[in-house]
């Protein structure tokens, strides 16, 4: 679900991400956010399926410049858990206190639609 190349609102805001899943290899997320049209961007850093997919990340909706210190490491790891699986994501970089919550609660209700999306089947 979480390196599907097809949209779903509940997973990456509906944005289409688009890879080869290749380390060292582009990684991008087209989509629409609150009407805005997007193109995020990073690079594939590791791919250890089905447990740990590592990216570095870039928004244009940030406000940060396209330059290599704006970007931050977008870390999963995914792991067996009472039947299930249990879903964690670090990001790192970010420039202040308030830009980390807004990332937290932006991770948190995507993290969210993953859950539900997996519970539905």
């Amino acid at each position: 679900m979480l390196t599907d190349p097809e949209p779903r609102p509940e997973v990456m805001f509906g944005a289409r991400t688009v890879t080869e899943w290749q380390v060292g290899g582009p990684i991008r997320w087209q989509g629409e956010w609150e009407g805005r049209v997007f193109e995020d961007k990073g690079e594939v850093l590791v791919v250890d399926p089905p447990r740990r997919p590592v990216v570095t990340h870039w928004s244009p909706l940030g406000g940060r410049p396209d330059e290599p210190d704006a970007y931050h490491e977008l870390a999963f790891l995914l792991e067996p858990a009472d039947g299930g699986t249990r879903v964690e994501l670090t990001q790192d970089n970010n420039p202040t206190p308030e830009a980390a919550e807004h990332s937290r609660a932006m991770w948190a209700s995507m993290l969210e639609g993953v859950r539900a999306l997996s519970e539905a089947g």
